[in-house]
């Protein structure tokens, strides 16, 4: 099959998903507006024109820039996105701050499409980052640490992780992620014979010298940076685990995997003696009954919320989500869980599911080391942050306050998630169109 057939087919594939996305995200928004009275609201021909302009607009831009990409990894990130918005637009039903965070959400929206286009015309290779991964790791440090600066680091929830400027504010480390992801991927791409093999003999083992295993402990030292002074245990967490995961897919090594875990759980000891968030954190995730209309009011009304959801759900506008503190960000998952019950949320987790996949299936279908890397460390993102987030809210493991990709309220995530995105396609290209050497399966 040509790449031109393939580029033909895919692009087919990704039109016709993507009218099924539309569908669902206009017919969400007129199910919430039924909820509340008889008539359709005004706006429905311009929320109808507005979703599905922006898809036609990313849809011509892969089209363009990258026309033999995965089929599917757009509708899917569209339809977890349109999700998220008709969930947030509910909740503007219910006063408070959610009105002006449903229009907010909108501009982001169409800000992360622009950046999403962008990303597609900017990166034509994404061997850029291999061959600038020092720089990429000096930004990532410096945007890591954007948050300490006095004069523009801002506290929120107890952590340190937001950065102002003006009327601007954002989260740093959305973007220090994908930097820092693409420096691991160019330096275990180039180091992965010395970090499988090793170059010191230890008896009967050979082992990896103190300056091969400089990312590692460069790694674990800026996770507890972050934890330390920025107070973020989920980023700290994203951040290790991501680099761990990566560590062992190069060199398929398990001692990397146990020696990792033992700095995550030292960190995490550390981190309970000394923060009280983090204490206050873990105390609710083993009982939070005591403290039920205090610090434990967030777990308590989310399995309140899921569990009036049951398998269907009460229906979309019929239940009452903003009884959960950050419903449209840290909880919006009860949200979801709520509303459209166990089958909407086990749908969501499926998307997830399938889009991880793709990222992954693009690594598998990779040529060179760095971009199976790079796309694999992408696809363990997405996964790594699904995971905590809803572990988190479901009690699975305490929760960390990160964002749920492509469907919480916020710029900073969305935004970055969006180039994520628009990199993974551009190496779906690649793929597609790069010849395998000669006796490569």
């Amino acid at each position: 099959m040509t790449v031109a057939t393939i580029a033909r087919s895919r692009r087919r594939s990704e039109l016709s998903l993507g009218l099924l996305v539309i569908a669902v995200t206009v017919g969400g928004y007129v199910l919430v507006a039924l909820a509340n009275g008889p008539r359709l609201p005004p706006n429905v021909a311009i929320l109808l024109g507005w979703v599905f302009g922006l898809y036609v607009v990313a849809h011509l831009a892969v089209r363009k820039f990258a026309p033999a990409s995965d089929g599917t990894l757009l509708p899917l990130a569209a339809m977890l996105n349109g999700i998220g918005f008709v969930v947030i637009a509910r909740l503007a039903g219910a006063g408070r701050d959610y009105p002006q965070q449903a229009r907010v959400q909108s501009v982001w929206i169409s800000i992360g499409i622009a950046v999403f286009v962008l990303t597609l015309i900017v990166v034509r290779d994404v061997r850029i980052f291999e061959r600038y991964r020092y720089i990429a790791l000096l930004l990532g440090i410096a945007f890591m640490l954007l948050p300490l600066v006095p004069v523009v680091g801002q506290s929120r929830g107890g952590g340190r992780l937001w950065v102002g400027i003006g009327p601007l504010s954002f989260e740093p480390s959305e973007i220090a992620k994908v930097l820092l992801v693409a420096f691991f991927a160019a330096y275990l791409a180039d180091k992965r014979e010395l970090l499988t093999e090793g170059r010191i003999r230890i008896g009967r083992w050979f082992v990896p010298s103190l300056r091969d295993l400089g990312p590692l402990v460069l790694a674990w030292g800026m996770a507890l940076v972050v934890l330390a002074y920025e107070q973020d245990i989920g980023t700290s967490l994203l951040f290790f685990g991501v680099f761990a995961a990566m560590l062992y897919m190069t060199t398929r090594r398990s001692a990397y995997l146990v020696g990792t875990f033992i700095l995550l759980v030292v960190g995490a000891v550390v981190a309970y003696k000394a923060f009280g968030h983090v204490r206050v954190r873990v105390d609710n995730w083993r009982n939070p009954w005591p403290n039920a209309r205090g610090t434990g009011i967030q777990p308590v009304q989310g399995w309140y919320a899921l569990g009036s959801g049951g398998i269907a759900g009460t229906g979309l506008g019929l239940g009452q989500p903003w009884q959960v503190p950050l419903a449209s960000t840290d909880y919006i998952f009860t949200s979801i869980g709520e509303e459209l019950g166990l089958v909407g949320s086990i749908g969501v987790i499926a998307l997830f599911m399938l889009f991880v996949g793709s990222a992954y299936r693009i690594a598998v279908d990779s040529v060179r080391p760095f971009t199976k890397l790079f796309s694999a460390g992408i696809a363990t993102i997405i996964a790594l942050q699904t995971f905590l987030i809803i572990g988190g809210v479901t009690r699975l493991i305490p929760l960390t306050g990160i964002s749920l990709p492509f469907v919480s309220y916020g710029g900073s995530s969305l935004v970055a998630n969006f180039a994520l995105l628009a990199i993974l396609l551009r190496m779906s290209d690649d793929a597609a169109r790069a010849e395998p050497p000669p006796g490569a399966r």
